[in-house]
């Protein structure tokens, strides 16, 4: 299947763009967020499907030491984290695509999505596991970018 690949942009928005925008291609895979964008701005005349079961990707915060403690911005980008947290700061992330990680904002997020299970990176072993196994040398991505050229 791979080497039917038309093309392969170097992330998620640059792959919208050229699905909806440029028209190449039969399907696109990417983030929900990316379709829930294009939807909103006009650009994505179709209707989308989620498979379900999915992965449940968790993007962190993390304040890094090493940096704030050289610029001295510690408790700027403590706030910050705290704030991505507040119903405000998940009331944003709802109303631009990305699903809601609190109680309040999930509350407010019913109905704006679509429903689908979710299962996360430790299905597969953890983080180390799927670098190793699928993304590192010789991995799976290896074999199947190999075979498909």
């Amino acid at each position: 299947m791979y080497k039917n690949v038309e093309v392969l942009p170097k992330d998620a928005r640059e792959a919208t763009d050229v699905f909806v925008k440029r028209r190449k291609g039969d399907v696109l895979l990417n983030y929900e967020n990316e379709a829930i964008l294009a939807k909103k701005t006009g650009d994505w005349k179709v209707p989308y499907k989620l498979p379900s079961p999915n992965i449940l990707i968790e993007g962190p915060i993390a304040v890094v030491d090493k940096n704030v403690n050289k610029k001295g911005n510690r408790k700027a980008a403590e706030a910050f984290a705290k704030f991505l947290y507040t119903p405000a700061a998940q009331k944003i992330f709802v109303d631009n695509g990305f699903r809601p990680v609190t109680a309040e904002g999930k509350a407010y997020a019913q109905g704006k999505f679509q429903e689908v299970k979710t299962f996360t990176i430790a299905s597969f072993g953890g983080w180390n596991t799927v670098n190793s196994k699928y993304f590192g040398k010789g991995g799976l991505w290896d074999l199947i970018f190999s075979k498909s050229r």
